[in-house]
């Protein structure tokens, strides 16, 4: 087996999405063959990958339409309009 290091916290942060994506990939083929560090670098190279892929469509989704209300007032019905006649 060749000897590999992972990428370093800077050198990761530097590296492009589908570069992670490969890595993590080459990683994980490693890791299944038995080479037994491979394991925990494909595990923190697809930690990265879902980190960052969390982080954009987090930006993208819009903000909430209302503030919820709290929840202990779930018992709180809003005001029902009156009907003529009712008791």
């Amino acid at each position: 087996m060749t000897r590999r290091f992972a990428p370093s916290a800077a050198e990761l942060a530097q590296l492009e999405d589908g570069v992670v994506e490969r890595l993590a990939l080459d990683w994980r083929a490693s890791a299944s063959r038995g080479e037994k560090q491979a394991y925990g670098v494909a595990h923190m190279l697809e930690v990265e990958l879902r980190r960052r892929v969390r982080g954009r469509r987090a930006e993208q989704s819009p903000p909430p339409a209302s503030a919820p209300r709290p929840w202990w007032k779930f018992w709180h019905a809003r005001q029902a309009p009156s009907v003529p006649g009712s008791p």
